[in-house]
């Protein structure tokens, strides 16, 4: 009998063939990755306490040394951090109408071909971009549909700014933020092709300059997962990768830290 990991990972494995052999692309296997045909990128910044934490989050994470190899023979830590810091995830119990916590999620909707619409250009002209339902058909003419149970990243470009607290959250003289993000209508039509989830490289899926976030309330409603602070994407391709988001299983939580890997061919 398989243990359950290798069940687990054999079935990522063909969910990422099937997946990405739909979109015409290379199929990169897990046996590709020890052999160099495959890479690994990870998304997901290290857990710290000098990541750039939300606006009036005064504190977003703290490690508390409980043994040291030296008085103990072996060393461990506490900590403390909240769930909504450096790379997450919002799980749809975070905002109203959405109600599932993060432990609640379906396993098979952390795994997913990934689609990356490239907005780098047009954020470093305007730091306030929206992606617009035009900037998704553009990517749809070059690699077909959106399948369903892709994952969406935002590739803006904004994860060269990170750690700067300054030049990331990137807020004018009276403390509101300037970042890329999603319009209403392209996360419309990201759940039309029934995503599982919509990342981004920012603080939030919503625009800098939202003062009431309605695509966290659509996304979130519609009981898909959003994916913040991203690390540095641009060695994914816009198509022909595979995403893994794997969350803490934290019970109740309205979202928590999250490791994010991409595997793409070489």
């Amino acid at each position: 009998m398989a243990k359950p990991s290798r069940i687990v990972l054999g079935a990522a494995a063909i969910l990422a063939a099937t997946a990405l052999a739909q979109q015409g692309g290379q199929k990169p296997a897990l046996d590709d990755i020890a052999s160099g045909k495959a890479r690994v990128i990870d998304l997901s910044y290290a857990i710290s306490d000098k990541m750039v934490p939300w606006p009036g989050d005064a504190k977003g994470f703290e490690a508390k040394t409980n043994a040291t190899v030296e008085k103990e023979g072996y060393f461990t830590r506490s900590f403390w951090m909240l769930e909504h810091y450096g790379t997450h995830m919002d799980a749809p119990a975070h905002f109203p109408p959405g109600t599932t916590t993060v432990d609640k999620i379906a396993a098979e909707r952390f795994f997913g071909p990934a689609v990356v619409l490239d907005v780098r250009k047009e954020a470093e002209r305007d730091p306030d971009y929206v992606l617009s339902a035009k900037d998704i058909a553009g990517w749809e003419a070059k690699y077909g549909k959106i399948p369903a149970g892709a994952i969406a990243v935002l590739r803006t470009g904004w994860s060269a700014r990170w750690p700067d607290v300054a030049r990331y959250r990137n807020q004018d003289a009276n403390g509101k933020m300037h970042f890329p993000g999603y319009s209403v209508e392209a996360a419309k039509l990201l759940l039309d092709r029934k995503v599982s989830g919509l990342g981004c490289d920012t603080l939030s899926i919503d625009p800098g300059n939202s003062p009431d976030f309605p695509v966290h309330r659509l996304v979130l409603g519609a009981g898909v997962y959003q994916l913040e602070n991203l690390a540095d994407a641009s060695g994914l391709p816009e198509a022909g990768a595979f995403l893994v988001a794997a969350p803490i299983k934290l019970e109740g939580g309205s979202g928590g830290a999250v490791r994010v890997f991409a595997l793409r061919g070489n």
